[in-house]
């Protein structure tokens, strides 16, 4: 991992491919923003959509009211997180021609393009043009990432914001101890945006802590401990101006955090603590309270989730930097920065694995930690690339073609399960139709906008027209919001199936079959994912197939 070229192109040849894998990196941004253009509007609401546009209203309104409106610092518990998404979101939506959730799945897509953008810019800084390129094509072929990057509006901008984070922390090693302006202004944008989506950012405290301890102990070997201890100085205090908008930024997407200076903390201590009555989920065939995961929850989902080649390169480049710690070749700087990187990728995942947290929703509160795993993806291929070509030449047409066969798979799988990309198990699993029956999908109830639209499209072409003096009734077992606004103002929803026309139910173990007819199936990979019953004339006691909590 330490002898990967950064900066020095000594040959034309060299130039050449330098410029190629830029080339290449801008063609794939300029590729993701075409389909993601196109295919935006696809993506229906998840459990969380409704809610968040509300409490975009409710800190618009507050700003606009010159903070005599106070309603956005108590709404649910969303007051302890940030609301920078649902109010550029909703700022947006004010100037151009589109719905409002359409125009949440836009501006996803655009904060989904900044983290790619980023996330080259940083694998291209820590291993070169080519680890760039390959860190980028690994996480726009991440489907856990991709999927989410249009409609969870806490965790794809949380994810993104860290790793803005990241690249400011590997500029600060790369230039201790004279950090920039630039420097200090991007850790100071990607701690308020870190922050200010969700208190886990600080985190990043910790990698950089424990990260640079290489590089500190290299200044203590270098020039004693006072003026190692002064040279930290001088950094902590060139870093003031950037931390001080940093908390500027903080409290403008999250103005909660900063009306008492304790607030941050008291929300570390909310929800260090399961915060909800607990429900049960499905992980590995049996149905187990999110309070009481095993500690392997989230081993076994990356393990099955991520795409193999993202899998497999992550970690040889975590395995490369622990080795690299060892070598007296490798410089202080270059340990502290893939170091730092390491820990973003594996720390979290190590900390939930001790303290077992309640865990639900599979890995997407762990998004974040994705782009720093397609960095060390990226840096891990470069590195094995230069050794094949000094090595081994001949051998490097085959390594591309593996990798490029790599990226196919999750290619693949992405295309057939769109739009709802983020359910992704990868071939290790056997796909959503092995994992079907041992793990949740579609739990955010995506699928109700296809069935909604599916559903009017057959009344329509049927002519069919409610009972007289009200609207069609429909019983949903799911989010109910979601149904509620993809099916218009023509439905009433409800959980309550006596007296409904027909039933729309997730492909989920908590919903039950019918015996009723089926008016039609939301299916991938043959799994169906939501299915719309006619229960006109019927008797359906309950749709769920368990209790509710």
């Amino acid at each position: 991992m330490s002898s990967i070229t950064t900066s020095v192109i000594d040959t034309p040849s060299r130039r050449s491919v330098e410029r190629t894998c830029d080339d290449l990196s801008i063609v794939v941004l300029a590729a993701v923003s075409l389909i993601a253009s196109l295919t935006f509007r696809d993506y229906g609401l998840g459990w969380d959509d409704y809610t968040h546009a509300e409490y975009a209203d409710l800190l618009l309104r507050m700003y606009g009211s010159g903070f005599k409106d106070t309603g956005a610092l108590s709404f649910a518990n969303l007051y302890m997180y940030g609301g920078g998404f649902d109010m550029a979101a909703a700022l947006l939506h004010k100037v151009i021609p589109l719905e409002l959730f359409e125009t949440r799945r836009l501006v996803g897509a655009v904060v989904g393009l900044i983290g790619l953008t980023v996330t080259w810019r940083l694998g291209r800084r820590v291993g070169g043009p080519l680890a760039g390129l390959a860190a980028l094509l690994l996480l726009a072929l991440c489907p856990t990432f991709y999927g989410h990057m249009f409609m969870n509006p806490k965790d794809a901008p949380f994810a993104v914001a860290m790793v803005i984070l990241m690249l400011g922390l590997v500029r600060l090693a790369e230039e201790y101890p004279a950090p920039s302006p630039r420097t200090v202004l991007l850790v100071g944008l990607g701690a308020g945006l870190s922050l200010g989506s969700r208190v886990l950012g600080g985190l990043a405290l910790l990698y950089a802590v424990i990260g640079l301890i290489p590089l500190f102990a290299a200044e203590i070997r270098g020039h004693g401990a006072r003026d190692a201890g002064r040279r930290v100085a001088h950094v902590a205090y060139m870093l003031l101006p950037g931390l001080v908008f940093g908390y500027l930024v903080m409290g403008l997407i999250w103005p909660w955090s900063v009306i008492e200076p304790a607030n941050p903390f008291r929300a570390l201590t909310y929800f260090s603590t399961f915060f909800e009555k607990p429900w049960k989920e499905m992980f590995d065939g049996a149905l187990v309270s999110v309070p009481d995961m095993p500690w392997s929850y989230l081993p076994t989902l990356f393990a099955l989730q991520m795409p193999e080649v993202l899998l497999s390169l992550s970690i040889a480049g975590v395995v490369g930097t622990f080795v690299s710690l060892t070598r007296g070749d490798v410089t202080a700087r270059r340990k502290s920065i893939l170091l730092m990187l390491a820990l973003a990728a594996i720390l979290p995942i190590a900390i939930a694995i001790v303290k077992r947290p309640a865990l639900y929703n599979g890995i997407r509160h762990f998004i974040f930690v994705i782009p720093p795993m397609a960095v060390l993806g990226g840096v891990a291929f470069a590195w094995g690339m230069n050794w094949l070509k000094e090595n081994r030449p001949n051998w490097q047409p085959a390594a591309v073609a593996i990798f490029a066969f790599g990226l196919m798979l999750p290619l693949a799988e992405m295309i057939r399960l769109h739009p709802y990309q983020y359910t992704h198990f990868n071939y290790i699993a056997g796909t959503v139709r092995r994992a079907d029956d041992l793990f949740m999908l579609d739990y955010w109830g995506l699928a109700f906008k296809q069935a909604s639209d599916g559903l009017r499209e057959q009344l329509a072409e049927k002519q069919e027209v409610p009972p007289h003096g009200r609207k069609w009734k429909v019983a949903v077992c799911g989010p109910q919001r979601p149904a509620q606004v993809a099916l218009g103002p023509d439905f009433t929803i409800g959980w309550n199936s006596h007296g409904a026309d027909f039933a729309m139910t997730l492909g989920e173990f908590y919903c039950r079959g019918l015996a009723a007819p089926v008016i039609l199936e939301i299916k991938r990979d043959d799994v169906v994912f939501a299915r719309v019953y006619d229960i006109r004339g019927q008797s359906i006691s309950s749709l769920l197939a368990i209790p509710a909590p």
